[in-house]
């Protein structure tokens, strides 16, 4: 799943890299294994260093710091957790080097298990976190319908890409993986499928830093598989994973999803934190997500056939999908992607707050003429329920679903396929 020998195919997150290293010392990139890290930093690096896959540098790193610092910049340090004590080396590195910018890009495909030291990054190195490949990035989204510009109160009629249903659901079988760009559905079931054994037999057990099961692991992560996209908690977690030997430790599954979570494989969605003009209570439970919906698709041995025999299941998958999406258009512009659920039942499935205060709410939907009638009466009553008073009002109320052309209801509520949504 790697992209490094294929014509470089430009992200969103190039954009953030360069502003980011216009005014801080470094820049951290973190994101999953094949997710593009390396490719994108190297684009902006002036050199590099591999620690990965260099034993030699890895001995240097650790007996000498300094000298892996050394180089034309921007430096690349790819992988630097291998050698966790270069974190202090690089944060000494950019002090001394004060007031000069973009010194360093480090690249991390999961987090050390110490990690209290990066605290004192602050100020010195960004964090920016590198997901995999939106539909706009992959080529399968016009991106007509942009994110900025409905912040900006800009929104015109636009069409899709030719995608249709079937084609949504490639995607979701396929993922965001640069690597896998072009390749068809039966082979990246294959691909996907040793990434997770990859997961399950080396990678916990690496972020860990003791032996897990990998069987365990597995039945794992195909139980949040099953509840991609819910509220599950661990405790529903554990029954779910132990089967007919009984649950699983409560604690046992917060390791292990703690360690996917390192592994950046897991991004669950928090709860939105608001004013509210009823007397009910905020939900606080995040989803369950995995960085792409083509991690759930494999945790079930799943493909397209699959899919359409259960549309019901394939609803949280494509939420999954578009939550993917949103959560990097959303990065670029600063903001930040949560859900909402309250004590009477309103749910929303997707609250965009950028750093100013304003923000958007979004319902998913497979895209059926009563489904998005029901998503559009839903954001109504939950912006009645927001206390705008201390909020402020929301800048868009809009539906997402799969394909066709985006438009704007009489009632202000817009309808967006996500073949046409982008940064």
């Amino acid at each position: 799943m790697t992209s490094e020998n294929r014509t470089y195919v430009p992200r969103i997150l190039d954009g953030l890299l360069e502003r980011y290293l216009a005014v801080m010392g470094a820049v951290l990139i973190e994101g999953p294994k094949a997710s593009g890290k390396t490719a994108t930093a190297l684009q902006h690096a002036a050199s590099t260093v591999r620690l990965d896959r260099d034993p030699n540098a890895q001995t240097t790193a650790s007996v000498l710091p300094q000298q892996t610092l050394k180089g034309d910049v921007p430096r690349l340090i790819d992988e630097w957790q291998v050698v966790p004590d270069l974190w202090n080396a690089i944060r000494h590195e950019v002090d001394d080097r004060a007031p000069r910018k973009g010194q360093f890009i480090l690249t991390g495909s999961s987090v050390p298990n110490d990690d209290v030291n990066r605290h004192s990054g602050a100020g010195r190195i960004a964090t920016l976190q590198m997901r995999p490949m939106t539909l706009f990035e992959s080529g399968h989204s016009t991106g007509k319908a942009s994110l900025s510009e409905l912040f900006a109160g800009e929104f015109a009629a636009a069409a899709g890409s030719d995608l249709d249903l079937i084609g949504v659901l490639e995607r979701m079988v396929i993922g965001g993986w640069p690597g896998l760009l072009g390749i068809n559905v039966e082979d990246a079931v294959l691909v996907n499928g040793a990434y997770l054994d990859q997961v399950c037999e080396v990678d916990v057990a690496l972020v860990s830093g003791r032996s897990r099961d990998p069987f365990m692991v597995r039945r794992m992560l195909a139980s949040l598989a099953r509840n991609v996209a819910t509220e599950a908690s661990f405790q529903q977690i554990a029954s779910d994973t132990g089967g007919a030997e009984g649950p699983l430790d409560r604690e046992t599954v917060s390791v292990y999803h703690s360690a996917l979570r390192r592994l950046s494989l897991v991004e669950d969605l928090p709860a939105w934190n608001t004013h509210l003009r009823s007397k009910a209570q905020l939900r606080k439970t995040p989803k369950r997500l995995f960085v792409d919906p083509s991690l759930a698709v494999a945790a079930l041995g799943a493909g397209v056939q699959k899919l359409l025999g259960d549309l019901n299941y394939t609803g949280f998958l494509f939420e999954s999908l578009v939550i993917r999406d949103l959560r990097v258009y959303a990065q670029a512009l600063g903001g930040q992607v949560f859900h909402y659920r309250d004590s009477n039942g309103l749910e929303v499935d997707a609250i965009v707050e950028l750093r100013d205060g304003r923000w958007a709410a979004f319902e998913v939907k497979m895209g059926t003429e009563d489904s998005i009638e029901l998503a559009a009466r839903s954001l109504h009553r939950f912006a009645e329920t927001v206390d705008t008073a201390k909020v402020g009002s929301p800048v868009v109320l809009a539906v997402i679903v799969p394909t066709g052309i985006a438009y704007r209801r009489p009632d202000n509520i817009l309808v967006i396929p996500l073949t046409a949504f982008g940064p």
